[in-house]
């Protein structure tokens, strides 16, 4: 996996100027909200490779096993719990899922 990030997406993702440290490392700061994006993402995919189509993927319809609209699941992180939009269904059926990343 890639460790290095190309210098257009860092200047994407600090865009606005003069940043401080809680823009940062603050409760709504750059470095928890691209957290919440990445497991997201991968939480997503994970569920796409156990479906096995993408969403929106007419494949999925009718088969008894969908995707059935989204809902906010709390995600246990090395840095506290964090709030994510996941999909209804999930392969571990709880409220809450411990994540350290």
């Amino acid at each position: 996996m890639a460790t290095d990030f190309s210098p257009e997406i860092l200047d994407q993702l600090l865009a606005g100027g003069s940043l401080k440290p809680k823009d940062l490392a603050g409760e709504d700061g750059l470095f928890r909200r691209l957290k919440k994006a990445l497991l997201e993402r991968a939480l997503g995919a994970e569920l796409t490779h156990h479906l096995g189509y993408e969403k929106g993927d007419p494949a999925g319809r009718g088969s008894g096993n969908s995707r059935n609209g989204t809902s906010s699941k709390a995600l246990l992180t090395d840095d506290g719990e964090m709030l994510c939009r996941l999909s209804g269904l999930t392969p571990w059926g709880q409220s809450a899922v411990e994540v350290f990343i």
